[in-house]
């Protein structure tokens, strides 16, 4: 009975070790299969015509599990441009299939920075995605000088490693970094908005925002045969916005839902965290609550309310109606809680709007 046990065993331990050699080579044909079908896919390539908005980050400084920071994508035609670079938006881009190395150009609406610590790695996928000979352009309004020079300074080392490594073909130089493009944004409180892109058919165009203390703080339009997005920033109630979004068929707006944060705050002040509780407070004061949002978007006439930097982070499509709460009461038109990797097109020549996913992980 004792050698039937041993061999009994012998046998388990003979089997484990063939499983374990078994499910290694399983792993590696499935490893290959999705290397096969995501290593280099462009799913742009057969966007068509016109402008396109993809979320490359939905969350908000609070820890967010499934969101990455502040990030949206806009695409016009065939050129690629980027609004914010939070944490982990420059991976999610790559995810999504978005060729890093086309980006053209990011659009800064303020240097928070949950709207600015990606920027690292954006600028560092774009420079060796595409062997870019000229660093990358850096739009923002006074300040931004100082916003991207601080990130230069501080991948400078690592920039001489990837030329050395790679090779000036791939890492050349003159291509690493940014290039910062400063402009002066309307006085704010004004409802007027300056040009600060113009190129082949895309027009963009910066409006100042409810933001304050922080300054500059801006939202962006972009415009393109016929089709246009707006991008509103941080802000709390915007008439600006609200004025420079008419008509629109996108407007991707901020939301801060208050009565869940009030619900957050009694939390960190139960857990003695008085100093977190604090900011939860504070930052009731300078963001938009979907309710009021929706009463912009309804007031500008926006043709699809979507919503990006959550607040808080909401963990599950079943808390997305206590994020909105009354939102749907003020505004007629579709409404959408934004979440990373979904993707909007509006072809040119067309007044649909037409929405896929995009994988992000």
């Amino acid at each position: 009975m004792r050698t039937a046990g041993i061999l009994t065993t012998a046998a388990v331990a003979a089997l484990v070790v063939g499983a374990a050699l078994f499910w290694g080579e399983i792993g590696a044909a499935l490893l290959g299969a999705v290397f096969h079908e995501r290593a280099g896919v462009d799913t742009t390539a057969d966007l068509p015509d016109g402008l396109h908005v993809a979320l490359c980050g939905t969350g908000a400084p609070l820890p967010d599990p499934g969101r990455a920071g502040a990030c949206t994508v806009v695409i016009a035609g065939k050129h690629i441009f980027v609004v914010d670079s939070g944490e982990g938006a420059a991976k999610h881009i790559a995810l999504m299939g978005i060729p890093n190395g086309r980006i053209e150009g990011v659009f800064l609406t303020h240097f928070h920075s949950d709207h600015i610590d990606g920027l690292g790695p954006m600028m560092l996928l774009r420079w060796t995605g595409a062997g870019a000979t000229k660093p990358l352009p850096i739009y923002g309004g006074v300040g931004v000088e100082r916003i991207v020079a601080g990130f230069d300074a501080a991948y400078a080392t690592d920039n001489g490693y990837r030329t050395e490594h790679h090779g000036t073909k791939i890492a050349p130089p003159s291509g690493a970094g940014g290039k910062a493009v400063s402009f002066t944004p309307p006085v704010r409180g004004s409802l007027g908005a300056v040009e600060v892109y113009r190129g082949g058919g895309l027009r963009v165009t910066a409006f100042s925002v409810e933001h304050g203390p922080v300054e500059p703080a801006v939202g962006y339009r972009f415009d393109y045969k016929g089709r246009s997005a707006v991008i509103s920033g941080d802000t709390a109630a915007s008439a600006a916005l609200v004025a420079n979004a008419k008509g629109a068929d996108l407007l991707v707006h901020e939301g801060l839902q208050p009565a869940l944060v009030k619900r957050m705050t009694a939390a960190l002040v139960a857990r003695h965290q008085p100093g977190t509780a604090q900011i939860t407070r504070d930052i009731l004061t300078y963001h938009t609550s979907p309710e009021v949002a929706a009463q912009e978007a309804q007031a500008a006439g926006v043709k699809h309310l979507l919503f990006t930097h959550i607040l808080p982070p909401v963990p599950s499509r079943i808390a997305y109606p206590a994020f909105l709460g009354s939102a749907r009461k003020f505004y007629d038109g579709p409404i959408t809680v934004g979440e990373d990797g979904m993707l909007f097109s509006l072809p040119a020549g067309s007044r649909t709007i037409d929405f896929a996913r995009l994988p992000v992980n």
